[in-house]
This record gives structure tokens, sequence and C-alpha cells, in this order.
């Protein structure tokens, strides 16, 4: 498990395999979930490529559209009651989290939140920017100040874990972060057909087979 204190004993590519297992199994048993990280996932690769020719675009689809898909699945849709497939309390499993537990993800969407209306209270946000004012002007400085948030985010949580853990933890979680669209998509491209048959919960029949067989 990814929290394990004997983690760092891993290499690299092991220890990104179990980052993102541990993610799979603990937190994206619903079928909703997984379809809104579909989305997720191509709108943040649609993200990558706006901030090489648009990056004020690239902010406002990135975080309102991408990142808001994401979250709403974990907040809204994935069970929060005891977890039967992987026998753990969901108190357990943000405790134990690696990244962004439920907490932090609240934090940090209430910093999204509040730096349009810094912005617009005062455009220079407190000496950053210059002062101009006026719609276009707000829009870009809200742009900026949201991809600077964006990379703090993962940086910072980098870094803590650096300094928590181990290096090695630190740089897996970023790379798993960056490489997660991808990764979703292979994982659940299929989320949609199940929801399309009228099935919200993942049996996880590729946990349960591996805590059965071993891994």
């Amino acid at each position: 498990m990814t929290t394990s204190t004997t983690v760092h004993t891993q290499g690299f590519w092991a220890e990104l395999r179990e980052q993102r297992w541990d993610d799979h199994r603990y937190y994206h048993q619903s079928y909703v979930n997984q379809a809104l990280h579909l989305l997720s996932a191509l709108s943040f690769l649609t993200t990558f490529v706006l901030l090489a020719v648009h990056p004020v675009a690239a902010a406002i689809f990135g975080w309102i559209i991408a990142m808001w898909a994401r979250q709403i699945g974990h907040f809204f849709f994935e069970p929060k009651g005891f977890d039967h497939v992987n026998q753990a309390t969901h108190e357990h499993k943000e405790e134990i989290k690696v990244g962004y537990n439920l907490q932090r993800k609240v934090a940090l969407l209430t910093a999204w939140a509040a730096l349009p209306v810094v912005l617009w209270l005062d455009p220079t946000l407190f000496g950053v920017f210059d002062a101009s004012a006026g719609w276009d002007a707000w829009v870009h400085k809200v742009s900026q100040a949201w991809i600077v948030l964006g990379v703090f985010a993962v940086l910072a949580r980098t870094l803590w874990l650096c300094a928590t853990r181990n290096l090695q933890t630190g740089v897996v979680w970023a790379t798993k972060i960056l490489t997660d669209p991808l990764h979703d998509i292979k994982l659940y491209h299929k989320a949609p057909l199940h929801l399309l048959k009228g099935e919200w919960i993942d049996p996880m029949d590729d946990v349960t087979g591996k805590q059965t067989t071993g891994r």
C-alpha cells in the first residue's frame, strides 16, 4: 500500500504502479465517478494543448470543466460508507490519502473560487499585477492566477511528501498527477457503457481477484 512506511524500499515504477492501484481501488468505485474522470481526462488533455496556444482559455477550461468534472465525482458520487472491497472506513482512507483528500480539496477549491473575487476587489492582487481594470484585464489576471494556483498545488504537495515521507514518493506522486489523464482514459473508457446498462457501482472484480490470488 502506498501509505506504508516501507514504501521507499520500492523502485520508482513499482511505487507509481502502487499509487495508481490504490487510487483506483480506494477512490473510484462509482461508475459515475469513473465516467466523470474520463470526461475530466479528455478535458485535461485539451487543456494541455490550449496551454501552448491560448493560456487564458486553458486556465478557464482546465479549472471549470476538467477540474470540476473530476471533483464532482469524488464529492457527490463516490461511496462514503464502509469500503467492503478493501475493508476500510471512509475516514481511514481519507487519513492515509497520499495526495489531496476531500478536506485538502475543499481548501484548494476555496482558494480557486476566492481568486476571482479578490481580483475584482483588488485588480493588483496586493501588488502582484498592474492596476489595469476592465473585464478583459480581469479575465486575463484570473486565468494567470488559476494557472499559478494549479502549479502551486502540485508543487506544494510534492514538496510536502518529499519532506514528510521521502523524495521518491513526492516525485512519484507528481508523476502520477501529470499522467493521470492518460491513465484514466485507459482505466475508465468503458464506464459510460456501464451507466447506460444501469450499473452504478463497479464490483471491483480486478481488486477482489488480486486480493484472492495475491499481487
